[in-house]
């Protein structure tokens, strides 16, 4: 089955019909603050943001429950009739399902639950790996995941990869639902961060690890300021 007609960027992305793509990877495990980071670094240097973790979790959401035990055929027949684009920069980067922007429920911890039992599938990381492979192949990016350095853009000009504390991470996922009005559970969180990562680290399938000449940032004593000021310096030095 061929998923070439799926991979779609906008003539308008940042750096398209560049010789040479600028690739700078955000790899790290749930709630480490790669989409923020992510999001600002691209727009300090002029390129788009990809959000790899929305397309898993837009994918998981439009499935719905259970996918990840339908048959590799089926799958691959449903994953064939995706299309996501791409265009824009740093935090007005926009990535398009279908040509509609994602649902905000794919944000949600159910939908972040059902993306990593999607994540282990085979028919689905290798439509995945390509359709993000091909945007990198047509406009600079940073792309954030959990494999991005490791499977996906292994030849990027940079990789970085972010850790923090389990309990950090679930403090900062408080805040933020906090933030946005709605109830945070901390101790129902934490779970749920500890049970991806479990789940992450541990699956056959590209498992969550640092690249070999990726640089690792321990975020946990940090804020995002001196997160991003690190990074941002050491993709200049590069």
């Amino acid at each position: 089955m061929s998923w070439a007609r799926c991979f779609v960027v906008s003539a308008a992305s940042v750096g398209a019909g560049a010789a040479e793509p600028l690739i700078v990877t955000l790899d790290g495990p749930a709630g480490v603050g790669k989409s923020t980071l992510a999001a600002r670094l691209a727009g300090e240097l002029g390129i788009a943001f990809l959000d790899t973790g929305a397309m898993f979790r837009a994918a998981a959401y439009v499935l719905g429950e259970g996918a990840w035990d339908w048959k590799q055929g089926l799958l691959q027949e449903k994953l064939g009739e995706f299309e996501f684009t791409l265009f824009g920069s740093g935090r007005d980067t926009m990535l398009l399902l279908d040509g509609k922007p994602l649902p905000a429920e794919i944000r949600g911890e159910t939908a972040g639950r059902w993306a990593s039992q999607l994540a282990v599938v085979p028919s689905v990381r290798a439509y995945m790996k390509m359709a993000q492979i091909f945007l990198g192949r047509t406009t600079s990016l940073v792309a954030e995941g959990r494999d991005m350095g490791t499977v996906v853009f292994p030849g990027a000009r940079r990789k970085f990869f972010l850790d923090a504390d389990p309990d950090e991470r679930a403090r900062r996922r408080c805040r933020q639902l906090e933030e946005q009005g709605k109830p945070a559970d901390f101790a129902a969180i934490a779970a749920s961060i500890r049970q991806r990562d479990d789940q992450d680290r541990n699956r056959s399938i590209a498992p969550l690890k640092p690249a070999p000449d990726a640089v690792v940032v321990d975020t946990t004593h940090l804020s995002e300021d001196e997160v991003l000021r690190k990074v941002l310096e050491l993709v200049r030095a590069a």
